[in-house]
């Protein structure tokens, strides 16, 4: 994964609107009318999050008649933990932290 990739999932993430989807899509894929309803956002507001979401990776949607379902791109969402798990200064394993301390 690349540092640009990383930069655009964080910025999606930075919403917290976004996040309560990314939340709610852990527990399984949903339809966009179920996110509204829990949202209490418009439809335009919502096809936004999507959007964003979506354009990031990690979020993969598919068609069923009028109803657009969402679910987590668990490969992606996958990757990006990695990145972060790699980037971290402490051994959360061995419950130890390789930063200075004061």
């Amino acid at each position: 994964m690349t540092a640009k990739e990383v930069a655009l999932i964080c910025k999606a993430m930075s919403d917290e609107n976004r996040l309560r989807i990314i939340e709610m899509l852990t527990k399984g894929e949903k339809c966009g009318c179920d996110l509204l309803e829990k949202l209490q956002v418009t439809q335009p507001t919502l096809s936004h999050h999507m959007k964003v979401l979506g354009d990031c990776g990690l979020v993969e949607s598919r068609k069923d008649g009028k109803w657009s379902y969402y679910s987590i791109n668990c490969d992606k969402f996958k990757e990006f933990k990695d990145y972060i798990n790699d980037i971290s200064c402490c051994d959360c394993v061995a419950d130890k932290c390789c930063c200075k301390k004061g």
